[in-house]
């Protein structure tokens, strides 16, 4: 009986305060918020990178054009990864993914074919150097069609235009961007273990096109889910708001209403399974 009164009490306190959680912890302006696990499919952050738990205030580097917002990344690895796990990939651009890896104890392996740095290796996503069933996750932040330079490698998927002509009937095989990046996902299924996952962190894109009303539309995101729907089961699509500083220029607000176009306001992100099948 007096279990019984005290669960009671216990309960009626809880109603009385409302069931309300904790308050957060007061941010003050300039502070980044502290970093914690996200529960709804639309993703928002204010910065580009947390401040680590070894003290880092920075992952990757800030001058890298296209750089993946490092607190993806680190969202990712802390539901779907454990400490040493062996995280791979393979576009790491400016080492973003290696030093998320690192602040969470976790094997980051990095390569790209214009490394930035001593610790990312050589190498074409499409062709990677290491063994079967190796990994325990990957992330991809491939390129979105021709927008960014990322280097004069001839093999550089970023070279491809992704709202090209095809070349043939069949959609997938004849369109190059897709063609290639179906080598990356295919590459990513054989390296990566068994019952594990992998994120792709991507956006759709628009192109103004000389000749061509309105620009063209390219649906990467859906393409590439597509694609990656014949290796992998999906686990969920996460909307990712982006704060790209184009968003904040007037100008480029009236050229999107003068020529009939929206500015991209999200990234996708689809988190995938390999399963043992």
């Amino acid at each position: 009986m007096k279990d019984r009164d005290s669960i009671r009490d216990k309960i009626e306190r809880e109603l009385k305060g409302g069931g309300k959680r904790p308050p957060k912890p007061r941010v003050r302006p300039g502070q980044r918020p502290p970093m914690g696990i996200m529960t709804t499919t639309l993703w928002e952050y204010p910065s580009q990178h947390y401040d680590g738990h070894s003290g880092s205030t920075m992952q990757g580097s800030k001058d890298y054009i296209g750089a993946t917002p490092s607190w993806v990344i680190w969202q990712l690895l802390k539901r779907y990864t454990r400490e040493n796990d062996t995280v791979v990939d393979p576009m790491c651009g400016s080492g973003t993914t290696i030093d998320v890896c690192k602040d969470l104890n976790r094997q980051g392996i990095g390569f790209d074919l214009n490394p930035q740095r001593k610790e990312i290796a050589r190498a074409d996503a499409r062709e990677l150097p290491l063994e079967d069933e190796s990994v325990d996750f990957a992330f991809v932040d491939p390129p979105y069609s021709t927008h960014i330079n990322y280097s004069d490698e001839p093999d550089c998927i970023g070279k491809l235009d992704a709202g090209a002509p095809m070349e043939d009937g069949d959609y997938m095989q004849g369109h190059a961007y897709y063609e290639a990046m179906d080598g990356v996902i295919s590459e990513l299924h054989r390296v990566m273990r068994p019952n594990r996952y992998m994120g792709l962190y991507v956006s759709d894109s628009w192109k103004k096109r000389k000749g061509v009303k309105g620009g063209v539309f390219m649906p990467i995101g859906f393409e590439l889910y597509n694609i990656m729907r014949g290796y992998f089961e999906p686990v969920d699509i996460i909307a990712v708001v982006r704060h790209n500083t184009k968003l904040k220029r007037g100008n480029w607000h009236k050229a999107a209403e003068q020529e009939n176009f929206f500015l991209r306001g999200f990234n996708y992100l689809f988190i995938m399974k390999k399963t043992d099948q």
